[in-house]
C-alpha cells in the first residue's frame, strides 16, 4: 500500500523554486553516461524541474513527474520536458519505457518498495536508476562549523524525520541494484 503523499512544498512552491540551488553540469553528464540509451529519461519527484531541463540537453524526451499540482504547475517549461503530477509510485508511464529513472532530492518522501516496484516495471532493460541528493552544506574554514551548527541546532528540530536521509547522503536508503561508483561532485 502506498503511503500517504506528505506535501511540504505545495504551500510554498514559488519559493522553493527561486530558491532551491541548481545540479552541476557533470551530474548531467554522470546521469547521462550511465544510461543504455538516451530517449527517455524520467525525472521522479521532479519539484517544479530543476534537474529536468538539464536532462532535456541529453535525452530525446523527459518524463518530470512530482505528486504536488501545485509544483507541476510553477515548473518553467522546457523543450523535450513533459510535466506531469503523478506519485512516484504510480508515474503512469507505459512498460519498458525509461534509459534514465532519477529522483534528485525526492527519494526520502517516497514509498520505496512501491517506488522500486514502478521503478522496475517503467524501465527499460539495462535502465540507470539514480538516487540523488545534496547531503549536507558543507564549507572550510570558519564558516563549516556555523553552517553545521545553523543546520543541527537552529533547524534541526525543525526537520521532518525523513530529512536523516539527506543528511546521511542517501546511503540510509535500501538500494535495489548493485549500486556504481560515483565520482564527488559538488555544487
Amino acid at each position: 500500500m502506498t503511503a500517504t503523499f506528505k506535501d511540504h512544498f505545495s504551500g510554498h512552491a514559488d519559493d522553493y523554486r527561486a530558491f532551491r540551488p541548481l545540479y552541476p553540469a557533470a551530474l548531467i553528464d554522470l546521469l547521462a553516461d550511465a544510461a543504455p540509451a538516451h530517449n527517455l529519461a524520467w525525472d521522479v519527484g521532479c519539484g517544479n524541474g530543476q534537474l529536468s531541463g538539464d536532462l532535456a540537453t541529453r535525452f530525446a524526451r523527459v518524463v518530470a513527474t512530482d505528486a504536488s499540482a501545485t509544483q507541476i504547475a510553477g515548473a518553467v517549461p522546457r523543450d523535450g520536458v513533459e510535466y506531469r503530477a503523478a506519485p512516484a509510485e504510480r508515474s503512469g508511464l507505459p512498460d519498458s519505457c525509461a534509459d534514465l529513472i532519477v529522483a534528485a532530492q525526492a527519494a526520502h518522501w517516497f514509498d520505496l518498495p512501491a517506488f522500486y516496484e514502478e521503478a522496475k516495471r517503467v524501465g527499460r532493460p539495462g535502465a540507470a536508476l539514480a538516487l540523488v541528493s545534496y547531503g549536507v552544506l558543507t564549507a572550510e574554514g570558519d564558516l563549516g562549523p556555523l553552517l553545521r551548527g545553523f543546520h543541527d541546532d537552529a533547524l534541526g528540530r525543525w526537520w521532518p524525520p525523513e530529512r536523516a536521509h539527506v543528511d546521511a547522503g542517501y546511503r540510509s536508503l535500501p538500494f535495489p541494484v548493485p549500486e556504481r561508483p560515483v565520482p564527488a561532485l559538488a555544487m
